[in-house]
Formats: structure tokens, sequence, C-alpha cells
């Protein structure tokens, strides 16, 4: 069972105080596959007794069944709880566990070993203190150690355990030790790695965790669980500037209305100034509400209601900061993203980005170049595979308030979200606002959209066509407009073969430039829109993402998606321009349909069956949808 104090017995409440003002320490153990992590943890929770007797009694029972120790104890199995853990001996998901000595409390992440779950490390390392890195002493300093050390330095942490492993398989050799301290040491100086303990160990057998024991004489420093318990915390957030961002606005009934959040840095009292971001209004603090009642002064880490003296617009998302030292705002970013999904990260396509409790587009797009974690070499590169660490530019659709990361992960770090599935695709942390987000501004026009398609008697709006080359989108597009044009109404057609001999003549068809030449052809329909015109874009347009990314661009209505749906067959037998044997012949490379995939609408406002009805019918149907929608009506 746990561990035993002399209070317990003794006067339990005074063993309660004590034990709720122990300081607590969150760490995690990471390193490459096989190097001991979970064995290590499992020792440590063993050795501090917070194992039951009905838990030992199961160890004991999975160590005979699925344990790779033989007879002896496998305390891997304390930790490894899903079953493909088990049978693969690995680690799988990232393993939470709380243990507590008579110094201090512990939180312990156990984070994988291999490669391809390195984004589950990532989730571990985000809110830790101290890293305990294991090196297995047979292997060395591996690959998957360097980059979770260089992920471990970009989140910030810089207190490292260098936890030289499985000792006792290389007789316990001071010279194996010393030769993979310096290899480590060469490495994390170049990454900002300076904090670093190192200690030999063998977690099989115990050696320097609790107690030094007697293989390893040579050795005079701490053992794990000293270090771990003595080990300052540095806590700088309480005296950085009040910062709480807005997850949830507090209104029971109509005469209340408070904010709720978790204070990310600083203090608050009441009568403090604040200021809300981005809108920059200002306020004070009349009240700090809690379900234990009102404070006098909140500090970082505690979750909180503020009420203010005047009724300002506040909503979720909005960070509430100190009035005298508020954080920037901006909408332009350079950042380092690091890739977690087997999809590759493309520039110019659009992502949601979770930062602070606020959710926005994102962009990435330059992708400036990625990161060699072996030798921390910049190279080329224009998309991120999984696991690559890259630095990019990020706009966004609005502007956030934020800071630095490694003044502040709260807002400074964020997450890439599939804007379909949302999957979490990324991580990254904002290094600092680009100059142009500053400089650049909304310039007040007194025309604007309304008059401007008034003027035309119409109402502006886009008509997206999509679908595989030789489905007949230019076809139908061409009688569309001409159609239009004889009812008076203005038009102009944007055409995916005449606008690469001229806007987008640089891009390929690769997947990024094809997500490229979307965004492009997406912000001139914009322009076009505002100018009061019915614009047709004629375009293969492949990747759902980028669809919506064009749909978003636009007011609600504005956007009118049309499937020109044709059947691959019947594409290829029309093939006019041939496209499909030069693809079939190897000679066209990404070609829709053949080696690069098209993502059919699900949901557009105009589905075409052209094996069903001829270019003029179609396009009789699409000016029919427009006069019923009232888009060919004067305003």
């Amino acid at each position: 069972m746990a561990h035993q104090s002399a209070l317990i017995a003794r006067d339990i409440e005074a063993y309660l105080e004590q034990h709720q003002h122990k300081s607590l320490l969150r760490f995690i153990t990471c390193g490459s596959v096989d190097d001991g992590k979970s064995t290590l943890i499992g020792r440590l929770l063993y050795e501090s007794k917070m194992i039951f007797d009905d838990q030992l009694a199961a160890l004991e029972a999975d160590s005979r069944r699925v344990g790779t120790r033989g007879a002896e104890l496998d305390f891997a199995l304390l930790v490894d709880g899903l079953a493909a853990e088990r049978e693969q001996g690995i680690t799988i998901d990232v393993a939470y566990r709380f243990f507590s000595t008579e110094k201090r409390k512990f939180i312990v992440a156990d984070t994988p070993g291999h490669e391809q779950y390195t984004r589950n490390m990532v989730t571990g390392a985000s809110t830790a203190d101290l890293a305990v890195i294991l090196i297995d002493a047979r292997k060395g300093v591996l690959t998957q150690t360097r980059r979770h050390s260089f992920l471990v330095s970009l989140l910030g942490i810089r207190r490292i355990v260098l936890a030289v492993n499985k000792m006792d398989l290389v007789g316990y050799s001071q010279e194996v030790f010393e030769t993979i301290l310096q290899e480590y040491h060469d490495f994390a100086g170049q990454i900002g790695l300076t904090d670093i303990t190192a200690i030999p160990l063998s977690a099989v057998y115990g050696d320097n965790i609790l107690e030094a024991g007697s293989n390893m004489p040579w050795y005079h420093g701490p053992t794990l669980m000293g270090h771990l318990e003595t080990v300052e915390v540095g806590e700088a957030l309480p005296t950085r500037p009040f910062r709480l961002p807005v997850q949830w606005v507090n209104r029971p009934d109509h005469t209340f209305r408070g904010f709720a959040g978790l204070i990310a840095s600083g203090s608050v009292h009441p009568g403090d100034r604040i200021r809300v971001l981005p809108s920059g209004r200002e306020s004070q603090v009349a009240r700090i509400v809690t379900a234990d009642g009102d404070l006098e002064v909140a500090v970082a880490g505690q979750s909180v209601t503020l009420t203010l003296t005047s009724e300002i617009d506040v909503s979720r998302g909005d960070v509430l900061a100190a009035g005298e030292a508020p954080p920037e705002v901006a909408d332009q970013f350079e950042a380092t993203v690091i890739w977690m999904h087997d999809e590759p990260l493309l520039q110019g396509r659009s992502y949601l980005m979770k930062i602070g409790t606020r959710t926005v587009s994102a962009t990435i797009a330059p992708l400036k170049y990625k990161i060699n974690v072996n030798t921390l070499e910049h190279t080329a590169a224009e998309r991120l595979e999984l696991n690559d660490i890259g630095v990019c530019e990020v706009t966004l659709d609005r502007a956030v308030p934020f800071e630095p990361y490694a003044e502040d992960p709260t807002l400074g770090g964020f997450i890439l979200i599939d804007r379909f599935t949302n999957n979490t695709l990324g991580a990254g942390l904002l290094h600092f606002a680009l100059r142009r987000s500053q400089n650049v501004h909304w310039q007040a026009l007194d025309v604007n959209q309304q008059v401007r398609a008034q003027l035309k008697g119409q109402k502006a709006c886009v008509l997206w066509l999509t679908g595989l080359s030789g489905a007949g989108k230019s076809t139908i597009a061409n009688r569309v407009e001409k159609r239009l044009l004889s009812l008076g109404r203005h038009t102009y057609l944007l055409d995916g073969d005449n606008v690469r001999h001229g806007l987008n003549k640089d891009l390929g068809f690769t997947a990024q430039d094809r997500v490229e030449n979307i965004r492009r052809v997406a912000e001139v329909a914009k322009l076009m829109v505002d100018a009061g015109l019915i614009v047709l874009v004629s375009f293969i347009s492949p990747y759902r993402a980028e669809r919506r990314m064009a749909r978003e661009l636009f007011a609600a209505g504005e956007f009118l998606e049309v499937y020109v749906d044709t059947p691959l067959a019947e594409a290829e037998r029309r093939d006019v321009k041939g496209l499909y044997q030069k693809a079939r012949r190897g000679e066209l490379k990404n070609f829709t349909g053949i080696d690069a995939p098209y993502e059919t609408p699900e949901h557009p406002e105009i589905h075409l069956h052209t094996q069903q009805a001829s270019a003029d019918e179609s396009a009789e149907r699409i000016v029919a949808y427009l006069s019923a929608a009232g888009m060919l009506s004067k305003l």
C-alpha cells in the first residue's frame, strides 16, 4: 500500500494538511523504444509503496502470464495497461501515474518510445516540469533520444535527468556511462539543454532508484528518487502580468454576468484595471467569484469567475489581461510546428488552430525549413511528414492575443486541427508576430460590395464548378456565362487552364501546388465578388479542405458549390486533350483520378449528372437555381 507516515495513526488531520501542502512535481519519462521507461516507473511505484496488496497480487499473476522477466516481477506491467502494450512489450499511449513520498507529490507521464507515437510524447511533455530521458546503456544515444530531447527543449522543459538504464547489462561499466554522457552533452549543448543530472541505474534491480546499492561504487551522485524529491520547481507564472483566457461567459440570470477561466499567469484583485483583447476595451474587476465565495486575490493556476464594473463585450476566446501590461495582438506569425499525423502538412492548406480558448482558421505558408533532429541542419521543405519539425509562417483569419511560447505557453502554444475529422494534426509554438501584421490594416472604403452589386442589378456570388478533368466544367461554365450575359448580368469566368497561363504559371500539380492554386483563385474570386460580379470558377479543385477554405472566404449564401459529376470511365472516354492517356502511360504525374485523389463534394448546392443531362440543360439548371435564389434580382 501507499507509503506510511507516523502522523496517519497519530493525527490524520495533521497528515492530510501536510500532504495538501507538499509541492508537486510533474515529470515525463521518454527516450527510445525498450529503454525501460515503464519498468522504471513501475519500480518507483513499488519502492515508494504505492502498490496495494491486490495490485501486487495481480502484478505477480500478470508477470507469470505475459511478463518478460521469467519468474521475477515485471514492473512495466504496472504502467502498460493496453492489451497491445502488454502483448508487444512496448508503450503506445501516455500513461499517467500519481505517487507521493514524505517530501513531495508526483505526477509522472510514461510516454512511448516508438517514432510513430512521438505525438503522444509531445502530449505528455506539454505539462511537465522535468524530463527523465532514458538511454539503454547497450545502445547509447539514438535518433529517438535526440528527437525527444529536441522536443523537450522546444516545449520549454529545462531540467533533464539523463537516466542511463540497464547498466547491469554492460557490467556496470563506468567507461560506458561516461562515453554516453559525453555524447549526450555534445548534442544537448546545441539545443540549449544545460541543466542535466546524469544517473546510471538499473530499473530492473533497483540500482540508484531509491538506494545506491553496491554495484556502482564509482558513482557519487544522487539516486533518482533523491533527485526528484529535492530538485527545485521554479514557478515564474505568479510574477508575470495577469492573463485569463475566457472559457465561458457565466450568466445564470439577468442579475449576473461573469467571465470564467483558468488564470494563466499573474494575479488579480478587485479594483484592478484590465484590458479585454483583442478588442482593447478596458474596465475594472468588480468581484472574484468562486464556488466557495468571493476572493480578495486570485493567482495563476486558479479557476475563477470575474465580474467587471462596466458592461463591455467579452466572449469565449477573449483574454482578460493586466491593463498596464497587455499581450500583443496579431494575425501573422513565425512558428515551429511539430507534425503528428500520417497525412502531411501542405503549404497553403487551411486548418483550424486552437490557441488558448480561441479557435481560428490558420494557413501555413510559407514553410521555411524543417529540422534534422540528428544534425540540427535546416533543410528546404514543401511539406511536413509524420514527426517532422519545421519552421513556418502562419496566417490567421483574424487577430488573436498572443505571447511567444518561451514566455507564456498558454498564449504561445497551439494545436492544428483537421476541419472535417476534428483530428489533432500538429502542435505549434509561436515565436513572434510578423512585422507586416502590425503594418498592414484594412482601409475603410465608402463604396462597398452592396453598392457595386446594386449598380449592376444583381446579387454578387461565386459559382464554384468542381469535378474530374473532362467532366464538362468549362463547357458548362461558358454556357452559363453566355446565358447570364444575355440577361444583362455582369460576370467573370475564372478557368483552371487559363489562370495557369498567368496568375498561377509558377505552380505545378503536386498536392501543395494544387492547394496554393486554389488559395490564389479563391482570393481573386473574393475580390471579384466584392466588385459586385457573379463569378464562375471552373477548377478540378480535388480536395474538400481547399473548397471549404474557399467557401469560408465568403458570406453565407455567396458561395455555391456545383458538382459536375462524371464517372471516371466517361471522363476518360471523352479525353479531348489526351491527358488521361498520358497519365496512364506514366508521362503525366499527379493526375487527378489516376495517381492523385479526387474528393467528391459532400453537400454541393447543385449536383449535375452530365451523363443524364446535356451541357445546355446543365447550364439552364444553374441559371434557374440563381434565379430562384434571388441572385438575379435587383437589391
